[in-house]
Protein backbone atom coordinates (compact mmCIF):
# COMPACT_ATOMS: atom_id res chain seq x y z
CA UNK A 1 0.00 0.00 0.00
CA UNK A 2 1.17 3.72 0.73
CA UNK A 3 3.99 2.49 2.87
CA UNK A 4 5.39 0.07 0.10
CA UNK A 5 5.38 -2.72 2.09
CA UNK A 6 2.67 -4.61 -0.74
CA UNK A 7 5.44 -4.13 -3.07
CA UNK A 8 8.08 -5.42 -1.73
CA UNK A 9 9.01 -8.94 -2.65
CA UNK A 10 9.82 -9.93 0.92
CA UNK A 11 6.73 -9.22 2.38
CA UNK A 12 7.23 -11.95 5.48
CA UNK A 13 10.37 -10.42 6.32
CA UNK A 14 8.87 -6.60 6.43
CA UNK A 15 6.33 -7.88 8.62
CA UNK A 16 8.74 -9.72 10.61
CA UNK A 17 11.01 -6.28 10.94
CA UNK A 18 7.65 -4.28 11.72
CA UNK A 19 7.34 -6.66 14.82
CA UNK A 20 10.80 -5.97 16.22
CA UNK A 21 9.53 -2.38 17.44
CA UNK A 22 9.39 -2.46 20.35
CA UNK A 23 9.06 -0.53 23.80
CA UNK A 24 12.82 -0.74 24.29
CA UNK A 25 13.85 0.21 20.79
CA UNK A 26 11.59 3.29 20.82
CA UNK A 27 12.92 4.41 24.15
CA UNK A 28 16.38 3.68 22.94
CA UNK A 29 15.95 6.24 19.57
CA UNK A 30 13.99 9.02 22.48
CA UNK A 31 17.96 8.33 24.73
CA UNK A 32 19.69 8.90 21.59
CA UNK A 33 18.22 12.07 20.57
CA UNK A 34 18.46 13.23 23.75
CA UNK A 35 22.48 13.22 23.94
CA UNK A 36 22.57 14.72 20.57
CA UNK A 37 20.19 17.83 21.14
CA UNK A 38 19.99 20.08 24.18
CA UNK A 39 18.39 18.54 27.04
CA UNK A 40 15.38 20.21 28.58
CA UNK A 41 16.94 19.58 32.13
CA UNK A 42 20.18 21.14 33.27
CA UNK A 43 23.39 19.36 34.88
CA UNK A 44 22.19 20.10 38.06
CA UNK A 45 18.82 18.37 37.13
CA UNK A 46 19.69 15.46 35.85
CA UNK A 47 22.30 14.59 38.47
CA UNK A 48 19.60 14.88 41.03
CA UNK A 49 17.91 12.17 39.23
CA UNK A 50 15.35 14.10 37.21
CA UNK A 51 14.65 12.02 34.27
CA UNK A 52 11.82 11.90 31.18
CA UNK A 53 9.95 8.58 30.79
CA UNK A 54 7.98 7.98 27.86
CA UNK A 55 3.85 7.66 27.85
CA UNK A 56 1.33 6.50 25.01
CA UNK A 57 -1.01 9.06 24.38
CA UNK A 58 -2.45 7.34 21.57
CA UNK A 59 -1.91 4.16 20.08
CA UNK A 60 -3.28 2.42 16.78
CA UNK A 61 -2.95 -1.33 16.09
CA UNK A 62 -4.01 -1.90 12.11
CA UNK A 63 -4.80 -4.98 10.04
CA UNK A 64 -5.28 -4.61 6.09
CA UNK A 65 -6.16 -7.71 4.17
CA UNK A 66 -5.34 -6.66 0.52
CA UNK A 67 -8.10 -8.17 -2.22
CA UNK A 68 -7.70 -9.71 -5.09
CA UNK A 69 -10.88 -8.32 -6.57
CA UNK A 70 -11.34 -4.75 -5.17
CA UNK A 71 -14.54 -4.11 -6.80
CA UNK A 72 -16.10 -6.98 -5.70
CA UNK A 73 -14.17 -6.61 -2.20
CA UNK A 74 -15.86 -3.16 -2.00
CA UNK A 75 -19.16 -4.53 -2.62
CA UNK A 76 -18.51 -6.97 -0.36
CA UNK A 77 -17.54 -4.12 2.48
CA UNK A 78 -20.62 -2.31 2.07
CA UNK A 79 -22.83 -5.41 2.80
CA UNK A 80 -20.76 -5.93 6.10
CA UNK A 81 -21.53 -2.10 7.06
CA UNK A 82 -25.27 -2.81 6.73
CA UNK A 83 -25.39 -6.46 7.94
CA UNK A 84 -23.44 -5.06 11.51
CA UNK A 85 -25.06 -2.00 12.27
CA UNK A 86 -25.55 -2.94 15.66
CA UNK A 87 -21.99 -3.84 16.14
CA UNK A 88 -21.55 -0.56 18.82
CA UNK A 89 -24.43 -2.35 21.49
CA UNK A 90 -22.68 -2.91 24.69
CA UNK A 91 -23.58 -6.47 24.33
CA UNK A 92 -21.29 -6.60 21.09
CA UNK A 93 -18.64 -4.48 22.60
CA UNK A 94 -17.68 -5.76 25.68
CA UNK A 95 -17.31 -9.03 23.20
CA UNK A 96 -15.02 -7.33 20.90
CA UNK A 97 -13.04 -5.45 23.53
CA UNK A 98 -13.23 -8.38 26.14
CA UNK A 99 -14.40 -5.70 28.29
CA UNK A 100 -17.46 -5.98 30.43
CA UNK A 101 -19.69 -3.58 30.55
CA UNK A 102 -21.01 -2.48 34.13
CA UNK A 103 -23.30 0.71 34.98
CA UNK A 104 -20.38 2.73 35.65
CA UNK A 105 -19.48 1.80 32.47
CA UNK A 106 -19.64 5.97 30.47
CA UNK A 107 -22.35 5.53 28.58
CA UNK A 108 -20.88 6.14 24.89
CA UNK A 109 -21.58 3.30 22.70
CA UNK A 110 -22.30 3.52 18.90
CA UNK A 111 -22.10 2.86 15.84
CA UNK A 112 -21.38 5.40 13.08
CA UNK A 113 -21.45 5.09 8.83
CA UNK A 114 -20.24 7.70 6.83
CA UNK A 115 -20.92 7.30 3.15
CA UNK A 116 -21.26 10.34 1.99
CA UNK A 117 -18.73 11.68 -0.39
CA UNK A 118 -16.13 9.74 0.80
CA UNK A 119 -15.13 6.13 1.13
CA UNK A 120 -17.53 4.24 3.42
CA UNK A 121 -16.60 3.77 6.50
CA UNK A 122 -17.38 1.76 10.22
CA UNK A 123 -16.25 3.67 13.38
CA UNK A 124 -17.37 1.31 16.15
CA UNK A 125 -16.73 3.45 19.58
CA UNK A 126 -16.08 2.60 22.84
CA UNK A 127 -15.29 5.08 25.53
CA UNK A 128 -12.42 7.08 24.56
CA UNK A 129 -11.39 4.18 21.82
CA UNK A 130 -12.68 2.75 18.63
CA UNK A 131 -12.25 0.51 16.16
CA UNK A 132 -12.23 2.05 12.33
CA UNK A 133 -13.15 -0.26 8.81
CA UNK A 134 -12.96 0.75 5.67
CA UNK A 135 -11.88 0.46 2.02
CA UNK A 136 -8.46 2.01 1.70
CA UNK A 137 -7.35 3.16 -1.31
CA UNK A 138 -9.96 1.18 -3.07
CA UNK A 139 -7.35 -2.25 -2.96
CA UNK A 140 -7.65 -3.47 0.63
CA UNK A 141 -9.99 -3.90 3.74
CA UNK A 142 -8.44 -1.70 6.79
CA UNK A 143 -9.33 -2.79 10.45
CA UNK A 144 -7.48 -0.50 12.74
CA UNK A 145 -8.04 0.09 16.69
CA UNK A 146 -7.25 3.37 17.80
CA UNK A 147 -7.16 3.36 21.75
CA UNK A 148 -6.53 7.26 23.27
CA UNK A 149 -6.81 6.48 26.54
CA UNK A 150 -4.77 3.33 28.12
CA UNK A 151 -6.81 3.71 31.35
CA UNK A 152 -10.05 2.14 28.81
CA UNK A 153 -8.21 -0.50 29.39
CA UNK A 154 -6.91 -0.35 33.58
CA UNK A 155 -3.75 0.06 32.02
CA UNK A 156 -1.19 2.75 32.56
CA UNK A 157 0.54 5.55 30.06
CA UNK A 158 3.90 3.82 30.34
CA UNK A 159 5.33 2.99 27.22
CA UNK A 160 6.31 -0.76 28.87
CA UNK A 161 2.51 -1.41 28.56
CA UNK A 162 2.79 -1.32 24.76
CA UNK A 163 2.93 -5.11 23.93
CA UNK A 164 -0.47 -5.37 26.75
CA UNK A 165 -2.14 -2.47 24.39
CA UNK A 166 -1.02 -4.54 21.04
CA UNK A 167 -2.43 -7.51 22.30
CA UNK A 168 -5.67 -5.72 23.17
CA UNK A 169 -5.91 -3.73 19.68
CA UNK A 170 -5.11 -6.84 17.35
CA UNK A 171 -7.77 -8.85 19.29
CA UNK A 172 -10.51 -6.36 18.96
CA UNK A 173 -9.58 -6.38 15.17
CA UNK A 174 -9.91 -10.51 14.69
CA UNK A 175 -13.06 -10.21 16.78
CA UNK A 176 -14.62 -7.87 14.85
CA UNK A 177 -13.66 -9.55 11.34
CA UNK A 178 -14.96 -12.84 13.24
CA UNK A 179 -18.18 -11.27 13.83
CA UNK A 180 -18.41 -10.15 10.36
CA UNK A 181 -17.18 -13.40 8.97
CA UNK A 182 -20.43 -15.10 10.80
CA UNK A 183 -22.58 -13.24 9.48
CA UNK A 184 -21.43 -13.68 6.34
CA UNK A 185 -20.55 -17.38 5.91
CA UNK A 186 -23.96 -19.27 5.91
CA UNK A 187 -23.04 -21.78 3.11
CA UNK A 188 -25.50 -24.77 4.48
CA UNK A 189 -26.12 -27.87 2.10
CA UNK A 190 -29.31 -29.15 2.21
CA UNK A 191 -28.35 -32.44 3.92
CA UNK A 192 -27.19 -30.16 6.70
CA UNK A 193 -30.26 -28.87 7.27
CA UNK A 194 -32.54 -31.96 7.03
CA UNK A 195 -30.10 -33.79 9.40
CA UNK A 196 -30.36 -30.81 11.70
CA UNK A 197 -34.57 -31.24 11.56
CA UNK A 198 -34.18 -34.94 12.55
CA UNK A 199 -33.81 -37.20 15.44
CA UNK A 200 -29.91 -38.05 16.19
CA UNK A 201 -27.88 -40.73 17.91
CA UNK A 202 -24.70 -39.94 18.41
CA UNK A 203 -22.34 -42.71 21.12
CA UNK A 204 -26.06 -44.29 22.08
CA UNK A 205 -27.22 -41.16 22.76
CA UNK A 206 -30.61 -39.69 21.01
CA UNK A 207 -31.66 -35.97 20.79
CA UNK A 208 -34.96 -34.72 19.12
CA UNK A 209 -34.33 -32.91 15.72
CA UNK A 210 -34.05 -29.00 16.10
CA UNK A 211 -37.24 -28.10 13.24
CA UNK A 212 -37.58 -24.83 12.29
CA UNK A 213 -40.35 -22.65 13.12
CA UNK A 214 -40.10 -24.50 16.75
CA UNK A 215 -40.79 -21.69 19.08
CA UNK A 216 -38.17 -23.17 21.88
CA UNK A 217 -35.39 -24.13 18.94
CA UNK A 218 -35.84 -20.58 17.57
CA UNK A 219 -35.42 -18.75 21.47
CA UNK A 220 -32.05 -21.57 21.32
CA UNK A 221 -31.32 -20.28 18.30
CA UNK A 222 -31.11 -16.89 19.25
CA UNK A 223 -29.65 -17.61 22.81
CA UNK A 224 -26.44 -19.15 20.24
CA UNK A 225 -25.95 -15.91 18.67
CA UNK A 226 -26.15 -14.11 22.12
CA UNK A 227 -23.36 -15.96 23.54
CA UNK A 228 -21.39 -16.77 19.95
CA UNK A 229 -18.48 -14.47 20.63
CA UNK A 230 -17.88 -15.16 24.16
CA UNK A 231 -14.12 -15.40 25.27
CA UNK A 232 -14.65 -18.33 27.43
CA UNK A 233 -18.18 -19.59 26.82
CA UNK A 234 -21.02 -20.11 27.94
CA UNK A 235 -22.78 -22.13 31.28
CA UNK A 236 -26.08 -23.62 32.30
CA UNK A 237 -27.27 -20.80 33.99
CA UNK A 238 -26.27 -18.12 31.33
CA UNK A 239 -28.53 -19.37 28.92
CA UNK A 240 -31.53 -20.81 30.78
CA UNK A 241 -32.84 -16.95 31.55
CA UNK A 242 -31.86 -16.09 27.74
CA UNK A 243 -34.20 -18.67 26.71
CA UNK A 244 -36.89 -18.44 28.76
CA UNK A 245 -37.52 -14.67 28.51
CA UNK A 246 -37.14 -15.20 24.01
CA UNK A 247 -40.47 -17.73 25.05
CA UNK A 248 -42.45 -15.30 26.64
CA UNK A 249 -42.18 -17.06 29.86
CA UNK A 250 -40.39 -16.45 33.41
CA UNK A 251 -37.12 -18.87 34.48
CA UNK A 252 -38.89 -20.33 36.61
CA UNK A 253 -41.36 -22.13 34.31
CA UNK A 254 -38.49 -22.90 31.91
CA UNK A 255 -36.94 -25.92 34.12
CA UNK A 256 -33.26 -26.40 34.74
CA UNK A 257 -33.93 -29.61 33.15
CA UNK A 258 -35.50 -28.23 30.59
CA UNK A 259 -32.18 -26.37 29.90
CA UNK A 260 -30.12 -29.47 30.05
CA UNK A 261 -32.02 -31.48 27.43
CA UNK A 262 -32.20 -28.65 25.21
CA UNK A 263 -28.02 -28.16 25.89
CA UNK A 264 -27.93 -31.94 24.86
CA UNK A 265 -29.17 -31.77 21.60
CA UNK A 266 -27.23 -28.38 20.46
CA UNK A 267 -24.37 -30.47 21.87
CA UNK A 268 -25.45 -33.73 19.73
CA UNK A 269 -26.57 -31.99 16.64
CA UNK A 270 -22.95 -30.80 16.79
CA UNK A 271 -23.75 -27.05 17.56
CA UNK A 272 -22.53 -26.40 20.47
CA UNK A 273 -19.60 -28.48 22.32
CA UNK A 274 -18.02 -28.55 25.80
CA UNK A 275 -15.04 -26.98 26.61
CA UNK A 276 -12.13 -29.58 28.50
CA UNK A 277 -12.36 -29.52 31.69
CA UNK A 278 -15.19 -27.17 32.59
CA UNK A 279 -19.43 -27.05 32.82
CA UNK A 280 -19.05 -24.29 30.18
CA UNK A 281 -20.07 -24.63 26.14
CA UNK A 282 -18.93 -23.03 23.63
CA UNK A 283 -20.87 -22.52 19.70
CA UNK A 284 -19.10 -24.57 16.97
CA UNK A 285 -18.32 -22.75 13.55
CA UNK A 286 -20.96 -25.04 12.46
CA UNK A 287 -23.54 -24.00 15.14
CA UNK A 288 -22.85 -20.44 14.01
CA UNK A 289 -24.07 -20.46 10.78
CA UNK A 290 -27.03 -22.42 11.28
CA UNK A 291 -28.20 -20.05 14.32
CA UNK A 292 -27.59 -17.06 12.22
CA UNK A 293 -30.27 -18.76 9.31
CA UNK A 294 -32.52 -19.41 11.35
CA UNK A 295 -32.55 -16.25 12.98
CA UNK A 296 -32.91 -14.54 10.03
CA UNK A 297 -35.05 -15.96 7.98
CA UNK A 298 -37.70 -15.48 10.87
CA UNK A 299 -36.63 -12.11 11.45
CA UNK A 300 -36.56 -11.06 7.67
CA UNK A 301 -39.09 -13.99 5.86
CA UNK A 302 -41.47 -15.79 8.28
CA UNK A 303 -42.24 -13.09 10.58
CA UNK A 304 -43.09 -10.39 8.08
CA UNK A 305 -44.74 -12.38 5.67
CA UNK A 306 -47.09 -13.47 8.93
CA UNK A 307 -48.06 -10.00 9.95
CA UNK A 308 -49.03 -8.78 6.26
CA UNK A 309 -52.77 -8.00 5.69
CA UNK A 310 -54.57 -10.50 3.64
CA UNK A 311 -56.61 -8.66 0.12
CA UNK A 312 -59.08 -12.21 -0.30
CA UNK A 313 -57.47 -11.83 -4.04
CA UNK A 314 -55.83 -14.95 -5.79
CA UNK A 315 -52.62 -13.02 -6.13
CA UNK A 316 -50.63 -11.79 -3.02
CA UNK A 317 -49.92 -8.68 -1.81
CA UNK A 318 -47.11 -6.49 -3.92
CA UNK A 319 -44.64 -6.78 -0.88
CA UNK A 320 -45.39 -10.10 -0.58
CA UNK A 321 -44.23 -10.93 -4.37
CA UNK A 322 -41.21 -8.45 -4.08
CA UNK A 323 -40.05 -10.51 -0.77
CA UNK A 324 -40.24 -14.08 -2.64
CA UNK A 325 -38.35 -12.53 -5.16
CA UNK A 326 -35.77 -11.64 -3.15
CA UNK A 327 -35.82 -14.53 -1.23
CA UNK A 328 -35.34 -16.76 -4.21
CA UNK A 329 -32.46 -14.53 -5.23
CA UNK A 330 -31.38 -14.91 -1.61
CA UNK A 331 -31.24 -19.25 -1.70
CA UNK A 332 -29.64 -18.56 -4.97
CA UNK A 333 -26.52 -16.43 -3.55
CA UNK A 334 -25.96 -19.27 -0.45
CA UNK A 335 -26.41 -22.36 -2.62
CA UNK A 336 -29.63 -23.71 -0.39
CA UNK A 337 -32.12 -24.11 -3.77
CA UNK A 338 -33.02 -27.72 -4.30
Amino acid sequence: MDNGIRSTTAARRAQQIADLLTADKIDAVFRKWLRRLPHPFTAAHRKAGYRYHLSILQSEFALTQVLDRPVTGRVFFEEVIRENLDIGRPDQMQLIFDRRVTRRTPRRFRTRILTEGVVPALHVDYKKSKVKQYHKEGQALRTETTINDTHDFTIGRALRNLPALREIGFAANRRLLHVESLSHDCLIGEDHLDALSQPVVVQDQRAAGLRFGDRRVLALMHTLCLVALSPAGFRHRDTRAAVAQLLGRDAASYAASQMTYDLRRLRLHGLIERVPESHRYRITDRGAKLAMLYVRLHARGFRPVASLPTSGSARGPRTLEQLNAALTNFLQEVRLVA
